[in-house]
């Protein structure tokens, strides 16, 4: 499902790089796409300073978007100050949360080397944040049959097998996939059982 994500586009955007965290759970998205500089990487993970970051703690705790000099919570770490010595002069923080997320929320961090975000270039990418919010939240309207049928295309079974196995014609089999495809938004049976599972349906 990370092909949800322009890569281009958000290169474009934030050439310095940028964070992508979609559907946040208790602990782990669903999809995480990291184009920050690897040796800020490795510098952040080495400083363990996920817990202290300003930006971070302002993603989890707000909806919308901010530029990272507005924030305004204590930095006590210096991490944005740190950011800064790798070239991340510049960035944004966007949040996406709904109703509907059962407690999952989206964000993104994008940065700039060159100059502060624009108000249309913070839009954009705000816009393009809650697309894929959007996007890639599971579908509630798969229904009991669907789903059974997608476990065990999951499991390698073929269409005969699975008719047999259920007691329906194959044809009732490729209607419960075509319509299983459709609300996960998927080219095939294998990438919709695979989508499925991604989402923790099966």
């Amino acid at each position: 499902m990370a092909d949800l994500i322009d890569h281009e586009e958000f290169s474009a955007l934030a050439p310095a790089g940028y964070y992508v965290a979609l559907r946040v759970g208790f602990a782990f998205p669903l999809i995480e796409i990291n184009e920050l500089p690897d040796d800020w990487v490795a510098h952040y993970t080495e400083q363990r300073f996920m817990l202290f970051d300003p930006v971070i703690r302002w993603l989890y705790a707000n909806v919308g978007a901010t530029r990272w000099s507005e924030i305004g919570l204590d930095d006590d770490r210096e991490v944005i100050a740190q950011a800064q010595e790798y070239g991340l002069r510049h960035g944004i923080a966007i949040s996406c949360f709904d109703e509907m997320s059962d407690g999952q929320r989206s964000f993104g961090s994008f940065v700039r080397g060159d100059r502060d975000f624009s108000i249309d270039e913070i839009q954009v990418l705000h816009g393009h944040m809650w697309r894929l919010h959007r996007d890639s939240a599971p579908p509630s309207n798969l229904t009991d049959n669907e789903l059974e049928v997608l476990r065990m295309v999951k499991d390698g079974m073929r269409l005969k097998q699975i008719a047999h196995e259920i007691g329906v014609t194959e044809g009732a089999v490729k209607q419960r996939l075509r319509n299983a495809r459709d609300k996960l938004r998927a080219q095939t049976g294998a990438q919709a059982a695979a989508k499925a599972h991604e989402f923790g349906l099966l």
